[in-house]
């Protein structure tokens, strides 16, 4: 009887420090995986001045695709600067009507993913084409919009507008945008009905204070959008590009994400990506990054994203 009791309650330990162990962590079905790619800047010529080579888009973000297929990314998203538009310096602008053509290209290469993918406007993308161009070229309808992959909410934001509003468009260089009224409406009333923790993607990042040459913060109106990301009670964390670096700061409690650019430089750097699990039992943020991409380990409060 001793021997049967000790069994039983053995049994009862390996089971209870096995579920202990499970604690906290989803299963596979619950994770949530974002193939996220920036600044891929596709074009048929590179920038010398800047260093930038931009010719080799096509193996590159080829690369990211097999490597998100074989992964697999639920979905991808990329964040912007898909194509480069003709200003580079140090070298001859060429026809604007080549740079449609172009974006027409990178847009194949990536759809070629076996799953959705998602687009962010960026400052490069209105260089040469409108945004409905811009649009048309990609068969997409809108540049600002949000959806649900499994237990997360994403929301895409549009930040190419000038300070009064109005869409860029062919402007063939500008740096510094601004996220007009009706957008700002749209957002609160997009995070006023959901109670999902939810991933803010934009290109240029709102957690940048000041810019020498743009003459101000890249997006100009970012601390009003950064207090309704905080007062919504349901953003955790928000994926920049832009800047072609890592960079990461905390605000209210969210976490601002600068994901690291795809194209090559003169001093070859690998092809540079990252793979997002969110995980929302543990309620973490890991990025694994590739080539100069950082990776990271972030957690968020139980009370954010879980409003009710």
């Amino acid at each position: 009887m001793w021997k049967r009791r000790c069994f039983i309650g053995f049994s009862i330990l390996i089971f209870v420090l096995v579920g202990f162990a499970f604690v906290g962590v989803a299963d596979d079905v619950d994770l949530v995986r974002i193939g996220i790619v920036a600044d891929v800047h596709a074009h048929d010529t590179d920038s010398p001045n800047q260093g930038r080579v931009l010719v080799n888009y096509a193996e590159r973000l080829s690369a990211f695709v097999d490597a998100m297929n074989a992964w697999p990314a639920q979905i991808v998203i990329e964040l912007g600067n898909l194509v480069n538009g003709r200003f580079v310096t140090g070298a001859p602008m060429g026809e604007p009507d080549r740079i449609g053509t172009i974006l027409a290209h990178a847009w194949s290469i990536l759809t070629a993913f076996d799953g959705p993918c998602y687009t962010v406007i960026g400052t490069h993308d209105v260089y040469d084409l409108t945004k409905e161009e811009f649009l048309t070229i990609l068969d997409v309808t809108d540049t600002y919009y949000s959806f649900d992959v499994g237990a997360y909410h994403l929301v895409i934001l549009d930040a190419q507008y000038n300070k009064k509003g109005e869409d860029y468009g062919r402007v063939v260089f500008m740096k510094q945008g601004n996220i007009p009224e009706p957008e700002l409406a749209w957002l609160k009333e997009d995070l006023a009905n959901t109670i999902k923790p939810t991933i803010v993607c934009i290109h240029q990042p709102l957690d940048v204070n000041f810019e020498l040459t743009a003459g101000g913060p890249p997006v100009f109106n970012h601390k009003e959008v950064q207090t309704i990301l905080a007062e919504s009670g349901v953003v955790v964390a928000v994926f920049q590009g832009y800047t072609h670096e890592n960079g990461y700061t905390e605000i209210d409690g969210i976490h601002y994400l600068t994901f690291a650019a795809l194209f090559d430089r003169t001093e070859p750097i690998p092809p540079t990506w990252a793979q997002v699990i969110l995980d929302p039992v543990a309620r973490t943020i890991t990025i694994e990054g590739q080539g100069i991409q950082e990776s990271l380990i972030l957690s968020y409060p139980a009370e954010t994203g879980g409003r009710g």
